[in-house]
């Protein structure tokens, strides 16, 4: 009920109005035959930008979870490399780290006999792989530094009062610590994971076949150009206005979990 009368808002009614004016004059005006060919082509790649995007943040944030309590409360021989690596990974282009992954680590691995006769060498040999690491990598870097100032933030008279409870310092962390980081970070998570999907395209630099490399053929194809980019926007639009709602819903439910 209040989602619907948040839409009901006068000048939230004009803009859904011009929005439906443009996808009306997108859909009358402009070709698309090519649709029908290239919809396999084009599920395939939204599929592997979904799947890529859900793999690497979930990966990420695992890592960033280490990395931000090191730089909070580690020693220094843990906390020194942690921000190391923030500060490399936040401080060059993703795109050179995909490169060096991709075509550095890709093109060492074959040197050595024992990994080209392992059973992982049918995978290394593909692109999937270093493009994951890499999002992860870039995911972690700017999380971790995001976690470490949500660690940062927790009141530390919670977590002495837990101590003075006999409570263990897995549940101290588990229960009170990290739930707590989370919810202080949730905001600024839910806009590194958008960032993070209009990263994604980046891949294709590396023959992944995701959304934008999917646009790029059917131009390259059928040198028609603005639709496939029209449609390749309304997926990332679309994709986005997901990941925005599925954080809102966490956040709303952040105080009945806290309870």
């Amino acid at each position: 009920m209040d989602m619907i009368r948040a839409m009901l808002i006068p000048r939230r009614l004009v803009m859904l109005g011009l929005f439906a004016a443009f996808v009306a004059w997108c859909a009358v005006s402009m070709d698309w035959s090519w649709l029908p060919r290239y919809t396999p082509l084009i599920l395939d790649g939204l599929w592997a930008t979904i799947w890529i995007l859900a793999v690497s943040i979930i990966l990420g944030f695992m890592l960033a979870v280490p990395l931000g309590l090191a730089q909070a409360i580690g020693p220094w021989y843990l906390s020194a490399p942690a921000r190391a690596f923030c500060t490399i990974i936040r401080g060059t282009p993703l795109l050179l780290q995909i490169w060096l992954l991709y075509y550095g680590l890709g093109s060492l691995f074959p040197q050595f006999p024992a990994i080209r006769n392992s059973e992982l060498w049918p995978y290394l040999r593909q692109a999937w792989p270093y493009a994951v690491l890499s999002l992860t990598l870039s995911y972690a870097g700017y999380e971790g530094e995001v976690m470490r100032g949500a660690f940062a933030s927790v009141q530390k008279g919670q977590i002495e009062a837990a101590r003075a409870f006999g409570m263990p310092r897995h549940k101290i962390f588990f229960r009170i610590w990290l739930p707590q980081a989370f919810r202080s970070a949730m905001p600024t998570l839910g806009g590194e994971t958008i960032l993070q999907l209009k990263a994604t395209p980046l891949v294709a630099t590396i023959t992944i076949v995701e959304l934008y490399a999917v646009a790029s053929r059917v131009r390259q194809d059928t040198f028609i150009v603005y639709e496939p980019l029209l449609l390749l926007a309304a997926g990332y639009l679309l994709i986005a206005g997901v990941i925005t709602l599925a954080f809102r819903w966490i956040e709303g439910r952040g105080p009945r979990m806290s309870r």
